[in-house]
């Protein structure tokens, strides 16, 4: 009963720390990039980035026969070339499958994990995301199963670049 409780209390906390010091926001702008895992087995990632924090909104597929979108505000915590990294958001996943119905599934999502600055504006991520299906139409017409109220991680990593 605790671990279902864990992430969205540890998320709550986190978002609630005060923001970094701008020093630590020395990044503003767009950043764009490519990700592994997490809401897609490959997806592009577009960011913007500012003081306030940033939206990430990533389009991505598990197998060439669906889509996958997912958008994200983040919190940055910390200074300096290493930070943690939280957030909130939604995903939606479209399925196409051959000889039924399309699929479409919205979830809730929230990201925990870091940033690493490898040089000047070339970032790399890693994150755990937490996530729970709000809403779901399955392929099969006939199932009408509502969704797992469960908690669900995913991992995923990211490369992106500042422009």
């Amino acid at each position: 009963m605790l671990a279902r409780f864990a992430a969205p209390v540890l998320l709550t906390l986190l978002l609630a720390l005060p923001a970094p010091p701008a020093q630590a926001q020395d990044s503003e702008g767009w950043r764009f990039g490519i990700s592994v895992g997490g809401v897609s087995t490959l997806g592009l990632v577009m960011e913007r980035v500012g003081d306030w924090g940033s939206v990430e909104v990533l389009l991505g597929t598990w197998a060439f026969r669906d889509i996958s979108l997912s958008t994200v505000y983040k919190h940055t915590i910390g200074g300096g070339d290493l930070r943690g990294v939280v957030g909130l958001g939604l995903w939606t996943v479209l399925a196409f499958p051959v000889d039924e119905r399309t699929g479409v599934a919205l979830v809730a999502r929230a990201p925990v994990g870091f940033q690493w600055e490898l040089q000047d504006d070339q970032f790399l991520g890693a994150e755990l995301g937490f996530s729970r299906a709000l809403a779901i139409r399955r392929t099969d017409p006939e199932d009408d199963t509502p969704p797992a109220q469960r908690i669900v991680p995913l991992p995923g990593a990211s490369y992106r670049w500042l422009r």
